[in-house]
Order: structure tokens, then sequence, then C-alpha cells
């Protein structure tokens, strides 16, 4: 794919999907700007991607979870005429609302929500002047349902994929396009994270390859999908909560959450 040396910011890039995206770009001749806290993690990526493709990458260790983060880079990279945005960095906690940590609650919310939002901000009105750019939101099958016992999780994807679709109706006929990828449980690092002080998940259906999980997200990207759903199951399962009332479709997420994490 010819893109005349563009250059692509992904955020959580050190790992799992943003890693996988990163390569794809990288593979078509984009010139990257890799974001993550995990400033090891980012170098090995960065080593990794330049055996395989000659390209420029700039690194930037940022914790996205703090205020005003996004001012932070893009007044680094103003200078940079930045192409595509993939907003990629994301956790989970598990556990009851009332009990989680706040701090982290909060950490969480100003990642998912505050810094994504203001970045596309801050980027934004560069593309629509040029008439040309493409962003990709990370959101999950969890954005269709409420979530017990990550309820701010689920609640903080669904404000990813509302805020997406709306932007992307407003942005039709200027040249810039944006998609929100909705995976289920797909098998990185995040995994993990959510299950800090758990045991592994028990359920290990449907769960998903994050190589095949960025491709079909990256392919809907540069095809101007607004909403990617990967996975024919995960397909049905968005749509289930109009099949039954938001009631049902809580419980069951519930009990599936019961299960997977040995609360019961």
């Amino acid at each position: 794919m010819e893109n005349n040396t563009k250059t692509a910011l992904v955020t959580g890039a050190a790992s799992g999907l943003g890693f996988e995206l990163a390569l794809l770009l990288a593979k078509d001749g984009y010139h990257l700007i890799l974001i993550d806290i995990d400033s090891k993690k980012l170098e090995e990526a960065k080593t990794n991607i330049l055996k395989i493709h000659p390209i420029k990458i700039i690194l930037l260790v940022k914790d996205l979870s703090l205020v005003n983060i996004a001012q932070e880079i893009y007044d680094e990279i103003n200078n940079t005429e930045i192409d595509i945005v993939i907003n990629n960095a994301g956790f989970g906690m598990f556990g009851t609302f009332y009990d989680t940590d706040w701090e982290r609650d909060l950490e969480m919310l100003h990642l998912h929500i505050i810094t994504t939002t203001h970045l596309i901000k801050l980027i934004l009105p560069d593309m629509v002047e040029r008439g040309s750019g493409k962003i990709l939101n990370l959101s999950s099958l969890a954005a269709f349902q409420p979530g017990p016992l990550m309820a701010l999780y689920y609640a903080s994807k669904a404000y990813l994929l509302s805020f997406s679709q709306a932007i992307s109706n407003e942005l039709k006929g200027t040249g810039v396009s944006v998609t929100v990828l909705c995976p289920g449980p797909t098998k990185t690092s995040f995994q993990g994270v959510v299950s800090e002080g758990c045991d592994d998940n028990k359920i290990t259906f449907n769960m998903a390859c994050p190589k095949d999980v960025a491709a079909y997200g990256y392919k809907a990207m540069h095809n101007r999908k607004v909403v990617a759903i990967p996975g024919l199951f995960n397909k049905f399962l968005s749509i289930l909560p109009r099949m039954l009332t938001r009631n049902r479709t809580t419980k069951i997420v519930r009990k599936i959450q019961d299960k997977n994490r040995n609360t019961n």
C-alpha cells in the first residue's frame, strides 16, 4: 500500500493489539509515533519493528492517565503531520464499584475517555483542514451492555463507541474517517491486568488472537467502516441486548463475570 511516507500515532503500542497494529502500519511504510507507559517494552517493540521494516520511529514514554497528557503529547508532535491516530491504550479492573480503588478508577476514566477525546480534539482539526486522515478507536464488545463487576470499564467503552459513531457522522464529506473497533476477549496482556489478584480467566471460549483482531481492525479502518466487530459470534453478542431486556442482559453479564473470575 503506497502511502508516500505518512505518519501514524499509536497509543498502548508496546504490546498486544497496539504492537500488532504498529507492525501493520510499518509494513505499509508509515513512519510511527509509538506511545506507552512501559519504556522497556516500547524499546523492544521499536527494535522488533525495525528488524523488519526500515521506517522512522519516535517513542514517547507517557502515562496517558494523567491530566492534560494529551496536550503534552500534541505539543511534542505539533510539527509532525499525523495521518492516522490509533487510540489503543487501555486497561480494566475487576470488582464491585463500591470496593475498587478510586484513584485507579479515575486513571482508567482519564485514559479511556478524557485523554482519548482530548487527543482527537487536538489532532482532528488539522486532518479536516487537509481533507484527509483516519482515526481508529479501540472500544470493546463490552460497549453494548452494562457490565457488573467491571462497571466503569464497560461504561467507558460504551462512551468510546457512541462518541466514535457520532463524530464519524459529523465528518462525512471531510475526507476524514473514524472507525471504532469492538473486539471480544483477546489474548493480550490486558487479561493479566484485569486478573491481577484473581485466578486466570476460566472462560477461554471465543478468545481471539491479537494478530487477527488487529488485521480486522486495520482493514476496517482503511475501508472507512464505522463500527468493526471481529467474529460472527461477537456480532451476534453485540445485538443480543436488543433482543433481550436490558435488565436480563445485565444479569447474564454478571453470571459470566462470576464464572470467569470464580467470585461465587
